[in-house]
């Protein structure tokens, strides 16, 4: 019956027995290790496990464990976890409704607050509802009926232009905050650190957030409401344009909610709360993902003969030609990942710091430095080397996912398309076919931001 993100370890004192729980999703994070004495530990970050206990891992989303038992067991239950394919039709204004719902119950706070603002589709409807719905709440009185917005990027990226225009149209005070390659760059140790992962994709992004959670904390902000989510749910990453039926798209979708946790979750929480800045997410709010995970995938489906992009169930939903949540073209701007969406450059500079500490010598002996989860780029190896010297130990390493993805898919979602296999990266721009910026090289990266997707 709990509703929201925590987690917790309730402790009887009568009886000398507790329980410990996560949250649905995994927004928060929560491990639980062993000691040689028998004794069971519990913390938010691994750090705290790895000098006590012999063995920790991961404690998994939406379960519960007892003391009396030992054992955990899962409270989360819905019906999209058997990934059996729904069949209800699709409603905008239902969805509509259970988003707005959604962002509404995350406006209760007595702190001062924000929106974090990329100027792509998820955090832009983000800001519009609750730009919409923050008159007459305890939130309008803390904000002095004045939303704030944040968005970070490097200079004339493709986020940094959406996000202020979307800014402009809804009427916030807007906070662009710069970084350059080099900032990043120095800060990589610092975030494997905190978010304490080798991902690579959940590195590329955690940096950028991290370094914009800090200047918002300075600002004296403590909460900020963020678009995390959305893609999984409805399949807005760019790769899901080659799922070749309903089944495997919906398949893909609830493989992708289930390990939110060990990427943007993940990446989101820490990166903020490090900083004491604490992060909410109406798209993973429980009723919400039960209303959109109910809809018969096949409007999910990216279909360009009938116009249907990415997210369209989404974007049609917000569609409101008297009173548009937000201009048409942001509505239908392409899915940027947030490495890519603050500056193309910004990964470049990554591979290009990473092949300069990491020879082709030590790729050829990758396998056997790290037989588990071998890096097979340079920029893989050297996050390795950073988090294998923080963490040493063999549990911490298998706390991360590994397999090869593209555009952040799942291993299973290679087998859509052949001759992404031979461009595995987790960058969107590795969506060959599909990414405009790919497709037309030639396109200045600040440009792509306000193309019409479906005219292209």
């Amino acid at each position: 019956m709990l509703d929201g993100v925590f987690s917790f370890v309730l402790l009887d004192t009568r009886h000398n027995t507790f329980i410990a729980a996560r949250d649905a999703i995994g927004v928060t994070p929560l491990y639980i290790g062993w000691g040689l004495d028998g004794s069971v530990w519990m913390s938010s970050e691994m750090k705290g496990l790895n000098d006590d206990c012999e063995n920790f891992k991961v404690f998994p989303p939406g379960h519960l464990y007892s003391s009396k038992t030992r054992s955990l067991k899962r409270w989360y239950n819905p019906p999209w976890y058997s990934e059996t394919v729904p069949s209800a039709p699709y409603d905008p204004l239902v969805l509509r409704k259970a988003f707005e719902k959604a962002v509404i119950k995350r406006l209760m706070t007595d702190v001062p607050f924000g929106v974090l603002l990329s100027g792509g589709l998820d955090s832009s409807l983000v800001a519009a509802v609750t730009a919409r719905h923050l008159g007459g709440t305890k939130a309008a009185d803390i904000c002095e009926n004045q939303l704030h917005s944040f968005c970070i990027g490097l200079e004339d990226s493709p986020d940094l232009r959406a996000a202020k225009e979307v800014a402009n149209y809804l009427g916030t005070i807007h906070h662009e905050f710069h970084f350059t390659v080099q900032d990043g760059i120095d800060a990589i140790e610092d975030v494997i650190y905190h978010i304490e992962t080798y991902d690579v994709t959940t590195i590329r992004a955690s940096i950028p957030m991290f370094l914009m959670s800090r200047k918002i904390r300075s600002l004296g902000v403590k909460m900020v409401i963020s678009g995390e989510g959305s893609d999984e749910i409805f399949g807005g990453y760019l790769y899901f344009h080659k799922a070749p039926n309903k089944e495997e798209f919906h398949q893909e979708t609830c493989r992708k909610i289930k390990a939110l946790h060990l990427y943007d979750c993940l990446r989101a929480n820490k990166a903020t709360s490090t900083w004491g800045l604490e992060l909410r997410v109406p798209f993973l709010d429980k009723e919400f993902i039960d209303v959109s995970m109910s809809i018969d995938p096949k409007w999910k489906m990216i279909n360009p003969d009938l116009d249907q992009i990415e997210k369209w169930v989404l974007r049609k939903a917000f569609e409101d030609e008297e009173n548009p949540y937000l201009p048409k073209h942001i509505l239908y701007r392409q899915k940027e990942q947030f490495s890519d969406g603050v500056g193309y450059s910004w990964i470049d500079g990554l591979k290009t710091h990473a092949a300069e500490n990491v020879t082709d010598k030590m790729m050829l002996n990758a396998v056997n430095i790290y037989p588990h989860n071998t890096p097979s780029t340079k920029e893989a190896y050297y996050y390795r080397t950073i988090f294998e010297r923080l963490f040493p130990q063999v549990s911490a390493i298998l706390t991360v996912p590994g397999g090869p993805s593209v555009a952040c898919s799942t291993v299973k979602a290679i087998e859509w398309d052949s001759q992404w296999s031979k461009n595995l990266d987790p960058s969107g721009r590795a969506a060959l076919g599909v990414h405009i910026s790919a497709l037309n090289p030639h396109i200045p990266a600040s440009l792509t931001a306000n193309v019409d997707v479906r005219a292209s």
